[in-house]
């Protein structure tokens, strides 16, 4: 049985972010290449020097993630009213025609 989303959003359990997955071939390179410098990095600093870097992109990922939720927050609100709009909004027309 599939599970109600607004089950999952009373639960705790619905995590939009979680569950995208990019299959965009770019996005896959743009993650190689850091995994690359990472490495490097990792290889060329001093293990202090790293872990600041480390923890630089630990908060940069923090900001990106509050970004996005303030993005599909954003977004949501901007669907529903316009759906509130939509309905609200006098009938005019009907399959092209005038009521």
């Amino acid at each position: 049985m599939m599970k109600m989303i607004l089950e999952d959003m009373y639960y705790g359990n619905w995590r939009p972010s979680e569950q995208i997955k990019s299959t965009d071939p770019e996005s896959q390179k743009v993650n190689q290449k850091i995994s690359e410098y990472m490495e490097m990095l990792k290889n060329k600093l001093p293990a202090v020097d790293f872990e600041h870097i480390e923890a630089m992109f630990d908060l940069l990922s923090e900001s990106t993630s509050l970004h996005s939720a303030a993005a599909f927050i954003h977004g949501y609100r901007t669907g529903a009213m316009t759906m509130i709009e939509v309905f609200s909004g006098e009938k005019e027309f009907v399959a092209g025609n005038e009521l």
